[in-house]
């Protein structure tokens, strides 16, 4: 359950492979380089419960650079190599980061950061690629130190920040427990039996590692001794030939990765030989039932779905079996159980829509880091804790997601839940990706809104508009059918498949108060 063991036992073992370059890390390597930051953090004066970060793209010291902080007791924080130096400098701030390590794709913002915007604390900085203005080589600095472990190696966690979509990102933050690094961990058993993970997986991870499920799915896999096949980028194409060709075995997706795929044409899906899978699995976002439904179909009853959060508040599962018994549900709750509640806290029956709750079992608990009142509204007095997800359950306990809460469409008094809306139309061959919200109305206090990204953007106009409009009408109730439509070239979403539909809705209210904080 440890690298450290898998180079003794499997030292050249590829631990992982970038799929689009072919470099590979053997588990040796991992773990000699992965000890010299470890010696050098140590040597810097970081110890347990210390906080490091990491900008940086999917690169091949991505990996080595968490497995330093893992084994060395501390915090390190992934942060989105997209930001701007304000958003980074505000992480590496709120976060007390007192090293820092970025890749040469970053040079930009690593520049600014250093020219005066990097919090005094950050006293270690380290630039993986290329001398960067501010920063040490990191290449010079470990091959100062020596490949073998620190003299007390301790369980660090990472504390990973929201996306920000409503708000300025959050750390979500667990109070580290002082246990020996390597020792059996309980959640780790729990997915290896589950997904049927073993030393011998391949597992592909399509999407950016500075998100919580691509990291931590990878280092689960590293903690079995299986092999990582880190892509780079997601594309549609790329992602069937990874896994192809390194006979992929275990995958983890987001649904608009699902979409991309299907919207591909039929010869070219059927160009790859996707039969080594053996397990995909889907979260972050509700997945539109026919597009699961054609993902089974092609690839078999392999789908499993989770529903969580990076907050750890509870989740649920659901395999294929399960799913197509209740399609449109994210399983049963494990380790928790879940309670849909209304506004006043009262306990929802079977088929009514509420705020979804979960009850831990056992005492594990997270903290919003420095938010003491974003904390307290996570939580309530019976100790459970909600991310402010909107669904029900049906009559067997299977859980069936509506939208978030902030999303809600209120017009002319009827509640509205947009992903409906959204699912529906992502399966009409002309949609590549689509937002529904609402808009300011004078009449009914708001309205419904479709934003569009054609797949092909020619066909973006009246005619594909009136066409969209009379397929929801087709298949919706009236009142939940967008009145009208815009198209976009791309719509702002995350690499998770997060959609930042704050960005969008906010245009159309203007000066208005936004519902959305």
């Amino acid at each position: 359950m440890w690298p450290g063991a898998h180079a003794q036992t499997t030292p050249e073992k590829v631990a992982y492979v970038m799929a689009g370059t072919g470099e590979e890390v053997t588990y040796r390597e991992l773990n000699e380089r992965s000890n010299q930051l470890a010696q050098l953090f140590a040597d810097a004066g970081l110890g347990f419960g210390d906080h490091v970060a990491l900008l940086m793209e999917n690169h091949p010291r991505f990996l080595e650079v968490c497995w330093a902080a893992q084994r060395s007791g501390l915090y390190y924080t992934a942060i989105n190599w997209h930001f701007n130096a304000d958003e980074v400098a505000y992480i590496l701030a709120d976060c007390d980061a007192r090293a820092f390590v970025v890749s040469d794709a970053v040079r930009e913002v690593a520049v600014e950061l250093a020219a005066g915007k990097m919090p005094p604390a950050v006293e270690t900085r380290l630039a993986v690629g290329g001398p960067i203005d501010g920063y040490d080589s990191y290449e010079d600095a470990i091959a100062r130190f020596p490949t073998a472990p620190i003299a007390e190696e301790l369980e660090g966690h990472p504390m990973l920040y929201s996306s920000g979509t409503t708000g300025r990102p959050k750390g979500i933050k667990y109070e580290l427990e002082r246990r020996p690094a390597g020792e059996p961990v309980l959640a780790v058993e729990m997915v290896a039996a589950v997904y049927g993970m073993t030393p011998d997986s391949v597992y592909l991870s399509p999407a950016p590692l500075y998100h919580s499920a691509p990291l931590q799915y990878s280092m689960i896999m590293l903690r079995l001794g299986a092999t990582v096949v880190v892509m780079e980028h997601f594309d549609p194409v790329e992602a069937l030939r990874a896994i192809e060709r390194y006979q992929v075995t275990h995958s983890q997706w987001v649904p608009t990765m699902f979409v991309r795929m299907l919207k591909l044409p039929a010869e070219e899906r059927k160009r790859f030989d996707v039969s080594s899978m053996q397990c995909a699995i889907h979260a972050a976002a509700p997945c539109p039932i026919p597009v699961k439904e054609q993902m089974i179909e092609w690839w078999g009853p392999i789908i499993h779905e989770y529903y969580a959060a990076t907050e750890g508040t509870g989740a649920t599962m659901i395999d294929s079996a399960q799913w197509l018994e209740h399609r449109g549900s994210v399983g049963v709750p494990i380790l928790s159980a879940v309670h849909v509640l209304d506004e006043d806290g009262n306990e929802l029956p079977p088929g009514e829509i509420g705020v979804i709750w979960f009850e831990p079992q056992g005492t594990l608990s997270f903290e919003y880091h420095k938010d003491r009142e974003k904390t307290a509204s996570a939580h309530n007095d019976r100790g459970w804790s909600t991310v402010s997800d909107m669904g029900y359950v049906d009559d067997d306990g299977y859980l069936y997601l509506t939208d978030r809460q902030h999303f809600m469409i209120v017009s002319g008094g009827v509640n509205i839940y947009p992903q409906e809306t959204e699912n529906l139309l992502v399966t009409h061959p002309k949609v590549m990706d689509c937002a529904v919200f609402g808009v300011p109305d004078d009449e009914m206090g708001e309205a419904v809104k479709a934003v569009v990204q054609p797949l092909d953007l020619a066909d973006a106009g009246p005619e594909l508009e009136r066409e969209l409009l009379a397929f929801c009408r087709d298949n919706l109730a009236h009142y939940k059918c967008p009145r009208s439509v815009d198209f976009e070239a791309e719509l702002p979403r995350h690499e998770t498949g997060k959609l930042y539909k704050r960005l969008l809705r906010d245009r159309y209210w203007g000066e208005r108060q936004s519902r959305i904080v």
